[in-house]
């Protein structure tokens, strides 16, 4: 287990639920580890879409994901409800840096904590631009 202090819920600005799938459990009978991964792609995405007015379908700027890790501390297993509590690390001028955590719902302490880094490109060229002030406001809003 990781040394590190456990995530706690009150140190995240947003929340994101969650609801476990039944395919989300692997043979030993809980949630498997890349599928955490998948849960804050869903958290991030569904905030800058919501609060930072991210059009992912025809918007001239796109966020790709250039580093990535998770830490575990606890198990969860369909059909757990979980939220994902989202917060701004680091925001540059075409990056910004995540960290998550992944939540029982209703418990104070993280099962895992992660980070991932988010570099905005423009959609035709995939070449890095300066953040849009949308998506600026909506991520200075997180910064922890």
């Amino acid at each position: 287990m990781p040394s590190q202090p456990q995530a706690l819920r009150s140190d995240y600005p947003y929340l994101q639920l969650i609801t476990t799938r039944w395919h989300d459990n692997d043979i030993y009978g809980h949630v498997n580890n890349v599928t955490y991964y998948g849960f804050f792609d869903s958290a991030v995405n569904t905030y800058l879409i919501e609060q930072g007015g991210l059009d992912i379908h025809e918007g001239d700027v796109v966020g790709f994901v250039v580093s990535s890790a998770c830490d575990y501390y606890a198990s969860l297993a369909f059909p757990d409800r979980i939220e994902v509590g989202l917060r701004v690390a680091t925001l540059g001028n075409s990056s910004v840096q995540y960290e998550l955590a992944v939540f029982k719902h209703g418990v104070e302490e993280a099962c895992a904590a992660g980070r991932f880094v988010h570099v905005f490109v423009d959609r035709q060229s995939n070449r890095p631009v300066a953040i849009p002030p949308y998506l600026r406001d909506a991520l200075v809003r997180l910064q922890a």
